[in-house]
């Protein structure tokens, strides 16, 4: 049975998470229209309608219940954005997940952190060095995140492991993946954090991995690269870290090894070499972290408001399959930002309107 701290609220949020075409953009508007999930889940079938398509199906109410009991089952608890003890850095972002689940030592989430991350088929010398530079970074009082895959990821894990080391899981927060890191997983929890963003049971599977690659790049002030091949998911942690206003730090290596390429190539762009601990310390120093950001979704103002027929077709127009940036949108409409926003949403939840990184949109079919 579902214990009685779960709130009707909490039920309502995790109703919207987890139903179709609802991403953290639309979920974000409709809490700030609407002022509460279970008003939001109330009014999506005619926001729907006015988008042209059919009503999302909404995950019923015992559907979340029992994904919340086997959360409590775990030991583990959820994290819900604008409220409690979630990272004020990830809340920053405007693709920020509504909700984590977390199970370990939350007091770590206080502490200035470092993402490090880098090739699964890394090198002997590369993983020995990202566990010593892991260890002397957590000694120096920062907490190490990373995506417990293998190679780099796992070398950084075990070298924070005392100073403390969050782990970013891209299935559910019991299931254990690569299959070979389940006792690695089980002590993170017990002497580390790990975070989720998937239901309990869920199995990872590709799309999973870039969600949880914008998790590690948002805790983080910084994200270090070890050993990168050129196309491959660390780049894509590390071009999160950038849209997101953080620093990019990257090791050198070899030009005649493939995997080296990537870092190689992030320095080329910008990114600041690093060599050793006070590198990475020195890019973090207290002086340059940022404050910590304050608690999203005021909910008092509306960011939405009704659309006409003629605003409808206006951004209509300017939507293809081809992804354009919102902004542009704004731009060549010449409509109010509420307005434009109001469309978008319609055409989401209508399921016809799919929304890419670098807040960009565009339609489907």
């Amino acid at each position: 049975m579902l214990e009685r701290s779960a709130s009707e609220d909490q039920i309502a949020r995790l109703r919207l998470i987890r139903s179709d075409n609802i991403g953290p953009v639309t979920y974000f508007q409709l809490l700030a229209r609407f002022g509460s999930a279970g008003a939001a889940l109330d009014a999506i079938p005619d926001l729907a309608a006015r988008g042209g398509g059919r009503a999302p199906k909404l995950v019923a109410r015992g559907v979340v219940e029992r994904e919340m009991e086997a959360v409590a089952a775990l030991g583990a608890r959820y994290l819900f954005l604008g409220q409690g003890l979630y990272p004020p850095l990830l809340a920053e972002l405007e693709t920020a997940p509504p909700a984590l689940i977390v199970k370990g030592h939350l007091s770590l989430l206080e502490k200035p952190a470092i993402a490090m991350v880098g090739a699964r088929n890394a090198s002997a010398a590369a993983c020995r060095f990202a566990r010593q530079l892991a260890r002397q970074v957590g000694e120096a009082g920062a907490v190490i995140v990373s995506g417990l895959a293998r190679g780099i990821d796992t070398a950084a894990h075990d070298g924070a492991l005392e100073s403390g080391t969050i782990a970013i899981i891209a299935g559910g927060i019991d299931v254990a993946y690569p299959p070979e890191n389940a006792d690695r997983q089980q002590a993170i929890t017990e002497r580390g954090l790990l975070i989720a963003e998937q239901p309990p049971g869920v199995d990872p599977r590709a799309r999973h991995f870039p969600y949880r690659n914008r998790i590690i790049a948002g805790l983080a002030h910084g994200t270090v690269v070890i050993e990168a091949a050129p196309k491959s998911g660390s780049l894509i942690t590390a071009r999160y870290a950038t849209e997101f206003g953080r620093d990019v730090m990257a090791v050198p290596g070899s030009p005649l090894d493939p995997r080296a390429q990537g870092c190689n190539q992030l320095i080329r762009e910008g990114a600041i070499l690093v060599q050793n601990a006070d590198d990475v310390m020195e890019t973090i120093s207290p002086f340059k972290l940022r404050p910590l950001a304050q608690k999203r979704l005021d909910y008092a103002a509306p960011a939405v408001a009704d659309a006409s027929e003629a605003e409808r077709s206006a951004v209509l127009d300017l939507l293809s399959p081809t992804p354009v940036p919102v902004d542009e949108v704004l731009r060549q409409s010449g409509l109010a930002p509420a307005a434009v926003q109001t469309v978008l949403l319609e055409l989401e939840l209508a399921a016809r309107l799919e929304r890419h990184a670098g807040g960009r949109v565009s339609l489907i079919g």
